[in-house]
C-alpha cells in the first residue's frame, strides 16, 4: 500500500470516528489487529463501538472519487466472513458481553476539495 493510500485511509477513519461519536456511539477500540494464528484469520477491525447495548464492528471504506464505485461495495462476501471471524476473536479476548452485535460499513467520500461526506450503514452484513 502506498503512503498516499494509507494517508487517505487514516483520514477516512478519523472522519468515521468523528461521525460515529457525534451520532452517539462510544468507540472502544480502533485498528484492532491480529496475526494469523491457530484458530483464526489475520486482519484488522477498523472501529469497534457501543451503540447503546449493541456492539458494532465497523469497516471503514474511503474513496476520493467514483471510479471504483461506492465505498460499501468494496466489502465483498469474503471480507464480511473475515470480519465476522475477527469479531469472534475480539469477543473471545474481551470482557465485553454484548446482548447483540452488528456489522456496519462506514463510507467516507473524500473529495479533492471541501468536507468529506460520511454514510453509516448499520447492519450492512
Amino acid at each position: 500500500m502506498t503512503l498516499e493510500r494509507k494517508a487517505v485511509g487514516a483520514y477516512g477513519e478519523r472522519c468515521a470516528v468523528r461521525h460515529l461519536v457525534a451520532s452517539g456511539l462510544r468507540v472502544v477500540d480502533r485498528n484492532w489487529r491480529t496475526p494469523a494464528g491457530g484458530h483464526g484469520p489475520a486482519g484488522e477491525i477498523d472501529i469497534i463501538a457501543w451503540d447503546g447495548a449493541v456492539l458494532a464492528f465497523c469497516e471503514v471504506k474511503t474513496r476520493r472519487g467514483g471510479t471504483f464505485g461506492p465505498p460499501a461495495e468494496a466489502v465483498v462476501p469474503a471480507k464480511a466472513r473475515r470480519l465476522r471471524r475477527l469479531a469472534a476473536r475480539w469477543l473471545e479476548q474481551s470482557s465485553a458481553r454484548p446482548a447483540e452485535v452488528r456489522f456496519d460499513v462506514v463510507s467516507v467520500f473524500a473529495p479533492p476539495r471541501g468536507a468529506a461526506r460520511v454514510e453509516h450503514l448499520k447492519g450492512a452484513f
